[in-house]
């Protein structure tokens, strides 16, 4: 049922029914069009706000449309089960002698509150005024819990980043948290300007003195919370920058502990090249001085084999020949490894 509750009073005193009474105040939960169109006519609404209580999504603000006031608050709650904050909206139509309250959640509970401010018919009885402050001060007393769920949070936070090691995943929870710091700032901060407008005009519209008492501790709660959400902003900011240097700090330990152990491991490569090729020249020089004394050692042994018949065996010059052979060929030899850097 859209209508939650529907009550006029006299004197501050709930009556069944009275055609002069003093004030009515009327509760609506996601009310459909026809619903809110029904009690728009009642009441004289005005088209735009009642355009935007059926809408919803509205930003917290405060307008007058002729005699009628019309006020959209954010009331916020910490929702344990998925860990974040949570957002309602309310819009209080105030008249002269009548309060139409439109949610789109279900808390803040105004029914509760009814029964809290029926407690006190004096207070009741100042008028819509009286109403619109206690929802107002409902709403702002509701934020506290969320101050210091988020305080909570910011201060792990923070134990997080000086904890020597930082987490991979701390910024994603510094980006989420910041984001709900932004959405509770914008719900909060436009609050204390609408109380302010109101006791403004305290008395011009003959605002009683007990209610504007009662929106002036609204006003300094509201200031309280919205200076507490700007530091949380500024703190989440300067946590994110601190988590960045935190971040490239060690992301620059790793990078020159990389590079001390790639120059170490390059240096030992050069070392291991610098063998290999001194093992490679002494290679060289040992297999060209081998090849030219195989050279000589080649005619020797053709020439010591005794066959009978050999070419020159009995040549009265064989013997210089042979030698002289031996020598040319290693001097050839000795002469291609030179150019070659063999030797």
């Amino acid at each position: 049922m859209a209508m939650i509750d529907n009550a006029v009073y006299v004197d501050g005193r709930r009556v069944e029914s009275s055609s002069d009474h003093d004030l009515a105040w009327i509760g609506l939960l996601r009310p459909d069009p026809r619903e809110l169109d029904a009690v728009a006519t009642e009441f004289d609404l005005h088209e735009n706000a009642v355009e935007d209580a059926m809408k919803g999504h509205q930003r917290a603000k405060l307008e007058r449309y002729g005699d009628t006031l019309f006020v959209v608050l954010r009331p916020a709650w910490f929702c344990a089960d998925e860990g974040t904050v949570a957002f309602g909206e309310v819009h209080l139509f105030v008249g002269d002698r009548f309060v139409v309250s439109v949610r789109h959640a279900d808390r803040p509970d105004l029914a509760a509150l009814r029964a809290r401010v029926e407690q006190d018919p004096e207070f009741l009885a100042k008028g819509s005024e009286a109403v619109t402050a206690a929802v107002l001060d409902e709403v702002v007393d509701g934020y506290a819990p969320v101050v210091e769920v988020l305080q909570d949070e910011i201060d792990e936070i923070e134990d997080q980043l000086f904890a020597g090691h930082v987490a991979a995943d701390v910024s994603k929870r510094i980006y989420q948290l910041l984001s709900e710091v932004l959405a509770f700032q914008r719900a909060t901060k436009p609050v204390p300007a609408m109380v302010k407008g109101l006791l403004r005009g305290a008395d011009k519209y003959g605002v009683d003195d007990e209610v504007q008492h009662r929106l002036r501790n609204v006003l300094d709660h509201a200031l309280r919370v919205t200076e507490r959400v700007d530091s949380f902003r500024a703190l989440l900011e300067n946590a994110l920058t601190l988590h960045s240097t935190l971040v490239s700090q060690e992301q620059n330990e790793a990078m020159r502990r990389m590079t001390s152990a790639s120059l170490a491991q390059g240096e030992e490569s050069r070392q291991l090249a610098r063998a290999a090729h001194r093992q490679g020249e002494e290679v060289k020089k040992i297999s060209s001085w081998a090849a030219i004394l195989f050279a000589p050692g080649l005619i020797a042994g053709v020439y010591g084999m005794n066959f009978d018949h050999m070419p020159e065996l009995h040549w009265r010059y064989g013997y210089p020949a042979a030698i002289a052979g031996m020598f040319a060929l290693a001097g050839i030899l000795w002469v291609v490894f030179r150019k070659r850097d063999w030797l």
